[in-house]
């Protein structure tokens, strides 16, 4: 995986409380890649949060919650090195309905505030994998939203799109994140 990414973020907020919240997609992710290929999180207080390396490749659930979450990545990315642009920041999107993922380079915030944590900490060129969980239909409702849990059938397709952008974590490893984002975006 030494060519392409060597940081893999998991956006969301530790603890049981928020476990199976939509705002935890980015955790839900990381463990499953983690399960996928037998590696395990251990807590490292230095980096505020839970590490596990995966061929090489760092992979980090921050322990900070949501708003602090590039306290943690700036820790790890510091101490190895690891630019922006060598990093690829999994997260809740609520402009995409459940069942969406889509990878993309760069970009602004757009109100989520582990990417402005992270932006403000670590730089905005990191690469994004955004899966979708829909939006409750007013700005109002995004927080009590977020920190909510999906029903049953927007679980399952959240859970598909974890799957699918799985799938495509080899090209990714290979470096090749354009042909991840074709094979992920056209489905083919």
């Amino acid at each position: 995986m030494a060519e392409g990414v060597s940081l893999i973020v998991g956006l969301g907020n530790p603890g049981a409380r928020y476990q199976a919240t939509r705002h935890n997609a980015g955790f839900w992710f990381l463990e499953a890649l983690a399960a996928q290929r037998g590696v395990t999180f251990k807590s490292v207080a230095r980096y505020h949060g839970e590490v596990a390396e995966l061929d090489g490749v760092w992979l980090i659930k921050p322990g900070t919650f949501m708003n602090r979450s590039g306290q943690a990545v700036a820790a790890l990315a510091g101490f190895y090195k690891i630019p922006a642009a060598r990093m690829l920041v999994v997260h809740d999107e609520l402009d995409l309905p459940p069942g969406t993922a889509r990878l993309k380079q760069g970009g602004g915030h757009g109100g989520h505030n582990g990417l402005r944590s992270l932006i403000a900490d670590v730089g905005s060129d990191f690469w994004r994998l955004r899966l979708g969980i829909g939006h409750p239909g007013h700005k109002d409702l995004v927080t009590d939203y977020v920190l909510g849990k999906p029903s049953q059938e927007d679980r399952v397709l959240i859970e598909s799109a974890v799957a699918r952008a799985l799938d495509v974590m080899p090209a990714v490893a290979a470096g090749d994140l354009q042909g991840a984002m074709h094979k992920l975006h056209s489905g083919k």
